[in-house]
């Protein structure tokens, strides 16, 4: 199979094939691989002249054994010309670029700047002393990705801290206060959908995402949602600091709801503190989501819903609040 390393009977079948001096091509259809796997295989384990089966799969197993001595640890003579180097304040790119020019034809002074660096940052094993690391010019004790930006905690700009939203969204007795969260599936990121939950009423709109989760997209689809309510219920919204909502400042102008920002990694401030221990279910009825009606708990089943007919009689002390559009007749 393509991908995987040779079996031992795969090598016996080519050390047959080579003995009876038949074409490399011929062992590499037999055995449906591709016909530069099998001609490696011979080169680096002897050629035609020299190849064992055996032989070869005991060199590869050598091969293929991990970690690997780091080249500056077999040959001491390389670190020795690299120490200098360092304590000179040349970089790993300078000190590989060197010993290449000073010796063209001699592969035993050749060494990578990748090799360099790790021999610098493994303690213990590295072949060069870690008082080196002094040296570079970066000053650092530990190697960081070069593909990951680090902007800080406030990646999104001009934002507004949640410490200067208004008081009177603390005691949910104003409507028109939201929270908006981004809801990612778990097919591999690939579909999302906006939440926003009105605080006083917890009456929650759906924001539809079909196509990405970039800041213009969801900027657009949450203004349009936004837009749909009294302008008396549109007074703030708070978010985490994820990057769909980098375009606030324009949702802000479009809209004229002012988003607050919560601290780093703390996302659960969005939600102001309950004035009740009142247990609440999200309210999604799409008539105005301020008045509140309560349902007592009752044994009987209720004649528009079926499933209910077997269900317990409720005991809590506080009834959850019930949706504005199936209070009982």
């Amino acid at each position: 199979m393509p991908g995987v390393r040779l079996s031992r009977e795969e090598r016996y079948v080519i050390e047959r094939y080579i003995r009876f001096d038949r074409p490399l091509r011929e062992a590499a259809r037999l055995l449906g691989r591709p016909a530069s796997t099998v001609c490696r295989e011979v080169a680096r384990n002897g050629g035609r002249e020299g190849y064992g089966a055996w032989k070869a799969h005991w060199i590869t197993g050598g091969r293929a054994r991990r970690p690997k001595p780091l080249k500056l640890v077999a040959t001491q003579g390389l670190a020795g010309e690299v120490k200098p180097g360092l304590r000179r304040c040349w970089s790993p790119e300078q000190i590989a670029g060197r010993l290449r020019l000073e010796h063209p034809d001699d592969p035993y002074w050749w060494v990578s700047h990748e090799t360099i660096y790790k021999s610098l940052y493994l303690q213990g094993r590295g072949g060069l002393d870690k008082e080196l690391r002094d040296a570079l010019r970066t000053g650092r004790a530990r190697r960081r990705s070069r593909d990951r930006v680090r902007t800080g905690y406030r990646s999104v700009k001009d934002m507004v801290m949640i410490s200067e939203r208004p008081h009177e969204v603390e005691d949910r007795a104003v409507p028109g206060h939201w929270e908006g969260d981004l809801l990612i599936g778990t097919n591999r990121g690939s579909s999302q959908i906006g939440v926003l939950v009105e605080m006083t009423s917890r009456f929650v709109m759906l924001v539809h995402l079909p196509e990405s989760r970039k800041a213009e997209t969801v900027r657009d689809a949450t203004a349009r949602k936004i837009g749909q309510l009294p302008k008396a219920l549109t007074r703030t919204l708070t978010w985490d600091q994820g990057h769909e909502i980098a375009e606030h400042a324009r949702f802000t102008v479009d809209t004229g709801v002012e988003v607050f920002f919560c601290d780093p990694h703390s996302p659960w401030q969005k939600k102001a503190p309950s004035r009740t221990p009142t247990v609440f279910s999200a309210n999604t009825s799409p008539e105005e989501p301020t008045t509140r009606s309560y349902t007592k708990p009752t044994s009987t089943s209720s004649p528009t819903n079926s499933t209910n007919d077997h269900a317990k009689p409720t005991t809590t002390r506080h009834p959850p609040r019930s949706s504005t559009g199936s209070s009982s007749q």
